[in-house]
């Protein structure tokens, strides 16, 4: 019931964000699948190739930025990219998972559980391959620290600041400037290779905590409140010293940076966790 309530909802809610505000950008995005398609069962793997549009090539990956690209088709969707709070460092699904109409159910930890649901229901009516598109997005928005910020400047997109020299606002500087910059810096602008990196720490550097990130004792929602109650605490670290037009420069983003890739690798081993339990399957494929 709450399922079709939500969807039912969700046809006739309006935008409430601007649409700038999209979670780590296509490269982002990219990676958190990339890196959960390498821990997905043999069984996961092949139903979520099942479900993929043609056009992915089979390619999980290639689907993971589609969210962002359907918010003018799909305008109801805007509220479900992100869960602000009034910023008190924490995050309350009763307080603020809702739209600015007061319509329950509306934010990104909403529409991982809903989605999620409906993957599971073999009888649901709505499209699974959307679905899968959109939980796939939503588990890495989720797990961007801006897109559990204050609401009052809507997740850091009113706050304008220059990112060495070029001008951004604070959300985007989240979403796209300190993986661009690692990009260059580090990785010769080569996604596959800083993805790599990432999957390597997390057999490596984070060995130990990558079990404790895809435990979920829920038996009937996912822990995507958990993940955003993270999000929160890590978001308000990230206003931090910064004000309109603060220029931010190598201090911020060498602090920036191993959160941004520790999140990514959090959101890519949950989304594989939750459609290793969607799907079936109990020995994960190696991560490589």
């Amino acid at each position: 019931m709450a399922l079709l309530l939500l969807l039912h909802v969700l046809l006739v809610t309006v935008v409430a964000r601007p649409p700038a505000a999209h979670a780590w950008g296509k490269d982002g995005h990219y990676m958190v699948c990339k890196i959960a398609e390498s821990f997905l069962t043999e069984e996961a793997s092949t139903a979520v190739k099942d479900l993929l549009p043609g056009w992915a090539g089979g390619d999980l990956a290639e689907t993971c930025a589609w969210a962002d690209r359907q918010r003018f088709r799909y305008r109801w969707s805007s509220p479900l990219h992100f869960a602000d709070n009034p910023g008190d460092c924490k995050f309350s699904y009763a307080r603020d998972c809702h739209n600015t109409k007061g319509e329950k159910d509306m934010c990104v930890v909403g529409a991982i559980n809903n989605y999620t649901a409906a993957l599971e229901d073999s009888s649901s009516p709505f499209d699974p391959t959307e679905s899968l598109m959109f939980l796939a997005h939503f588990v890495g928005d989720v797990h961007q620290p801006l897109h559990c910020g204050h609401a009052e400047d809507l997740g850091g997109n009113t706050i304008i600041v220059h990112w060495y020299r070029r001008k951004s606002n604070l959300h985007h500087v989240w979403d796209v400037n300190v993986i661009e910059t690692a990009m260059k810096e580090f990785y010769d602008n080569d996604l596959s290779t800083m993805t790599q990196a990432i999957q390597r720490n997390i057999t490596e550097e984070w060995a130990n905590e990558e079990k404790q990130w895809e435990t979920c004792r829920s038996r009937t929602k996912t822990c995507a409140d958990k993940y955003a109650e993270e999000s929160s605490k890590l978001a308000c670290k990230a206003y931090e010293g910064v004000e309109q037009d603060s220029t931010l420069e190598d201090d911020y983003f060498f602090a920036a940076l191993p959160v941004v890739q520790k999140r990514i690798a959090q959101g890519g081993v949950r989304l594989a966790a939750i459609l290793n339990k969607i799907f079936g399957g109990n020995s994960r494929l190696q991560s490589s």
